[in-house]
């Protein structure tokens, strides 16, 4: 697969380094060529260095690896390039007190479907800080990390759960792309959660057999109501 990034960032190093040892061809877009020129060196393999909108025309898959805000207004910029692509967003508008700065309005992800409308616009790799990304792979007590996906286009999406795979997750199905809106808001939670109270957001959710309550758990026999 040809995989376009948009960024120089964290994000664009921990996941495009995946995709690169996973033998997809990678083109890294900067505004600054030097940064570009410096993380396609650092990745190795197949990464090339250019332009944002080089980037964009190259991949199939373009994934936006920018700051909210700054996100749209490149897309916007860049919408014949990525016309009938795969977008991916993996920001999170989270501002000052771990306040969702998209509230009351369209998430991140829909800002950008609404800047470059021919896209196919897909949520995903939002919920964790960029070095779990970079983990190989990211394994926890024996289990892959689950990476919800959002998004409206079953092409796109088939893409992105096996761009999910190859950084060694397993993808699970979020819906359309309006519930990206809740997997912003669930970095928001987690991000307080984990920063401002030191608390295991890991530890708020019961396991799978007993998300219908123990009394669901105990009727089945004790197999679980979703085995």
């Amino acid at each position: 697969m040809r995989i376009g990034v948009l960024g120089t960032g964290n994000m664009a190093d921990a996941l495009a380094t995946h995709w690169v040892r996973a033998g997809h061809e990678v083109i890294i877009g900067g505004r600054d060529a030097h940064k570009a020129q410096r993380l396609a060196t650092g990745i190795g393999g197949s990464a090339k260095p250019a332009s944002l909108r080089a980037a964009a025309e190259s991949g199939q898959v373009v994934l936006a690896a920018l700051p909210f805000g700054a996100g749209a207004d490149v897309a916007r910029d860049l919408q014949e390039a990525l016309e009938g692509k795969v977008l991916l967003d993996c920001s999170n508008p989270v501002g000052p007190g771990f306040r969702l700065l998209t509230e009351g309005g369209p998430s991140a992800a829909q800002q950008l479907a609404a800047a470059a409308p021919g896209a196919h616009v897909v949520k995903a790799f939002n919920l964790c800080h960029e070095d779990v990304w970079r983990m190989q792979p990211p394994v926890f007590d024996g289990r892959p990390l689950a990476v919800p996906v959002c998004g409206d286009d079953e092409t796109a999406l088939a893409r992105v759960r096996e761009l999910v795979r190859d950084v060694g997750c397993e993808p699970v199905a979020g819906g359309g792309l309006e519930r990206a809106v809740l997997l912003e808001a669930t970095a928001a939670l987690f991000i307080a959660l984990w920063v401002g109270e030191g608390a295991d957001a890991q530890a708020i959710a019961p396991p799978l057999a007993y998300a219908a309550g123990p009394s669901h758990q105990e009727t089945e026999g004790g197999t679980g109501a979703f085995h």
